[in-house]
């Protein structure tokens, strides 16, 4: 699975400098996740640009990345989908594993990225991500 998500990162970071006459640029990030916290809990990232995020589970249990406003929040808070890995602003995590994420925010503003796992974000499974004018 991991490398599907590696496939298609490439893929759209491809297409992106294809079309832009290879102009395009792709920020890293990274998170990682141990005794139920992220570090960091704050990234900033510009606006327009894909950034990709690795994210680390180093933690015996599961563990979510959501990140959007507070409407898609509140959806996730009294939702029912055991697992995300279609959207690239969702993404679950099993035990210990690793995963990427290519996203994009061409507002600026701060965004929470919370796991809304039972009891996760209470015990503060929550950060911010800074979009800023590049």
């Amino acid at each position: 699975m991991r490398y599907m998500f590696a496939a298609a990162a490439l893929a759209t970071i491809f297409l992106g400098w294809a079309c832009s006459g290879g102009e395009q640029v792709v920020e890293e990030r990274g998170i990682s996740i141990r005794y139920s916290k992220f570090e960091p809990t704050t990234l900033t990232v510009p606006a327009g640009v894909p950034v990709t995020i690795s994210l680390e589970n180093g933690d015996p249990i599961e563990h979510e990345w959501m990140v959007g406003d507070e409407a898609m929040h509140e959806r996730h808070r009294t939702g029912t989908e055991p697992f995300h890995d279609e959207i690239p602003t969702e993404v679950s995590l099993r035990a210990y594993q690793t995963r990427e994420t290519t996203i994009q925010f061409d507002e600026p503003g701060e965004y929470l990225f919370i796991c809304h796992l039972p009891g996760h974000e209470a015990y503060g499974m929550v950060g911010t991500l800074r979009v800023v004018e590049g």
